[in-house]
């Protein structure tokens, strides 16, 4: 008769535990990846067919310029840094991310959104920038 210790016998359990795991981290990855809101920035749009908001990020503040913008006509949004990378986070009234693009200093980046609704929408820094990045808070309305 042979005798299996009970070590031996979780080493099965282990490698099944194991494929069970990364199974399931790899389906909640793309689950929650799915859903993400990028807007399509391939369309071009031409001279009178947008409103352009320039966005420029500092340590810990952002400078909009206008603060209001219109429902219904796409905005593109002009996004740059002044010191280190920021991301520009549009939320709306139920806080829930509407769109969003990286800061980063020497580089502009191009974002191309169309609100659907009026309201006030808050702009948020999405990447960790220095101690006062909590307070790193704006508004822009939309009429």
């Amino acid at each position: 008769m042979r005798i299996i210790h009970q070590s031996q016998k979780w080493y099965g359990v282990r490698s099944k535990w194991f494929i069970f795991l990364l199974t399931l981290g790899v389906t909640v990855s793309i689950l929650s990846t799915n859903p993400f809101p990028t807007p399509d920035q391939k369309k071009e749009y031409s001279g009178n067919d947008y409103q352009n908001v320039t966005v420029d990020s500092h340590q810990w503040y952002w400078v909009m310029t206008p603060s209001t913008v219109k429902a219904g006509q796409p905005v593109a949004f002009q996004v740059s840094s002044a010191d280190v990378n920021h991301g520009f986070g549009i939320y709306d009234e139920k806080l829930t991310l509407v769109a969003q693009t990286q800061a980063m200093p020497g580089y502009t980046n191009k974002l191309v959104h169309t609100f659907d609704k009026p309201g006030k929408y808050k702009i948020l820094c999405l990447e960790y920038c220095g101690l006062a990045h909590h307070a790193m808070i704006s508004e822009l309305t939309v009429e």
